[in-house]
């Protein structure tokens, strides 16, 4: 990606938690992350296709996360810590406003975006999960597609302000106890014990 281009996505995903796009013109967008007008339209020619490059530039974030790791031969639990973690750390800024606000005016965008980052985080999950039962790590009579999609369910449930304020629960909370549960629920003893003794030494903190 044209570095320009990469700048320009990241200072918008920056500015986005505290302005309204709906409401927000082109040319206040270049006065906000400081870039000429021109060199904002000569990339972007609408907001429309501003707010769908931004969303593939954070989903191309997260899957950064896998190119970064090495994880061949990795416990499929220290796998599952680290990039929880790092995701963590990258998206708790992420406001949930802005999310309902993409979803009610860019419906299009949204449904495109929620749908490929569904795809991709099934796949890793799915991974994950049959590489940690071959290696005893988790229980080996789980449902692969429904423990997926279970998690992917609650990854989408701590995003929804109606019923996690934001100002009474931090996505770090929400998404540090979410894991905690989801790992308990699919551990086997074996796991468990692993996961509780490696939890200090990966400093798995999100908060």
């Amino acid at each position: 990606m044209n570095q320009d281009i990469a700048n320009i996505l990241q200072k918008t995903r920056e500015i986005s938690g505290s302005v309204r796009l709906r409401n927000i013109t082109m040319r206040q967008i270049a006065d906000r992350i400081g870039v000429p007008y021109e060199t904002l339209k000569e990339h972007f020619s609408t907001k429309q296709a501003l707010v769908r490059q931004a969303l593939a530039f954070e989903r191309e974030g997260f899957k950064s996360i896998f190119d970064q790791y090495d994880f061949d031969g990795t416990n499929a639990i220290d796998i599952l810590m680290i990039v929880s973690r790092e995701v963590s750390q990258r998206y708790r800024q992420v406001s949930p406003s802005l999310t309902l606000e993409i979803k009610k005016y860019f419906p299009d965008l949204y449904e495109e975006h929620l749908k490929a980052r569904i795809d991709f985080i099934f796949s890793k999950i799915t991974i994950n999960l049959t590489k940690g039962i071959n290696q005893g790590m988790y229980r080996n009579d789980l449902s692969i597609e429904l423990v997926a999609r279970l998690y992917i369910s609650r990854l989408l449930d701590i995003h929804d302000p109606n019923f996690f304020p934001p100002d009474r629960f931090s996505f770090s909370t929400l998404f540090q106890v979410m894991f905690e549960d989801f790992i308990r629920s699919i551990a086997t003893p074996e796991g468990l014990s692993y996961y509780e003794n490696r939890r200090e030494k990966l400093d798995f903190v999100v908060a």
